[in-house]
């Protein structure tokens, strides 16, 4: 199996099970990938393909409510599904757009898109539980902007997708779990559940993005840590703003320098 003009097939299409079909049967494959095509591959439709809805709004505008109502919880849980959405889209995205990496960047990348595709669904479920579907409450489009940013750059794309804006969840989940836990409701305490898987994959995936990031700079003799700094500017990365989970963030292979600099 090739994977890049798969992921690519799987990127492009906008039904929601269709794509996630694929991204799960592209990581059954895992054992029969072989990287044969090198070429960059052309997209033939606009990226990503997905459904008309949610509508994509400014971040300002995304709707939030309390989450000690039931609207107000489905808001959240729908917020979070359109994040692991994207972040399907993102893995699928540098499998395709990125020729020559080693064999095991491409097995990472179909494993972290199988796993957000878990978890899109479970959440997916979830919300279909408290009356909603994806697509019923306005999203924004801040994960795949910086995507499509980095498109040229694979060294920012490690670094500003995975350890950047994706390890954000690995602050705001503790700290959304903790607000749904005090509301008592068992949806809640369900959505917990689903967030705590969903953390410990995360772990991994920001884990992946660190290794890439850092095997790319020594390629080609960059310094990580000074580096990201360049990147971050030359970009518009958001600045990383605290309270940071630590013990998350060393277990995906955040260096001590790197908690040290987002402190100060």
């Amino acid at each position: 199996m090739e994977p890049r003009p798969l992921a690519l097939q799987a990127l492009c299409t906008a039904d929601i099970e269709q794509k996630l079909a694929l991204a799960r049967d592209l990581h059954a494959q895992y054992a029969t990938v072989t990287i044969a095509n090198r070429t960059p591959l052309q997209a033939s439709t606009a990226l990503p393909g997905r459904p008309a809805r949610p509508a994509l709004v400014p971040p300002a505008d995304v709707p939030r409510r309390a989450v000690t109502t039931a609207e107000g919880r489905a808001v959240l849980i729908h917020a979070i599904c359109h994040i692991e959405f994207n972040a399907i889209n993102l893995a699928l995205d540098a499998i395709w757009r990125f020729a020559g990496m080693p064999e095991q960047f491409y097995l990472d990348w179909l494993r972290v898109a199988a796993e957000e595709a878990l978890h899109f669904s479970l959440l997916h479920a979830h919300l279909r539980g408290l009356g909603h579907g994806y697509g019923d409450f306005p999203a924004h489009d801040g994960l795949w902007a910086m995507c499509e940013k980095t498109g040229g750059d694979i060294v920012a794309r490690m670094a500003l997708v995975p350890r950047t804006l994706e390890a954000r969840g690995l602050d705001a989940t503790p700290l959304i779990q903790r607000k749904l836990r005090a509301t008592g409701a068992p949806d809640a305490l369900a959505a917990c559940d689903i967030l705590d898987i969903i953390l410990r994959d995360e772990i991994g995936h920001v884990a992946i993005g660190n290794h890439w990031y850092r095997w790319l700079c020594e390629r080609e003799g960059l310094e990580p840590v000074a580096h990201y700094a360049v990147l971050a500017q030359r970009y518009g990365a958001p600045r990383l703003k605290g309270p940071f989970n630590a013990a998350a963030r060393r277990r995906a292979g955040f260096t001590a320098d790197e908690m040290v600099q987002w402190e100060s």
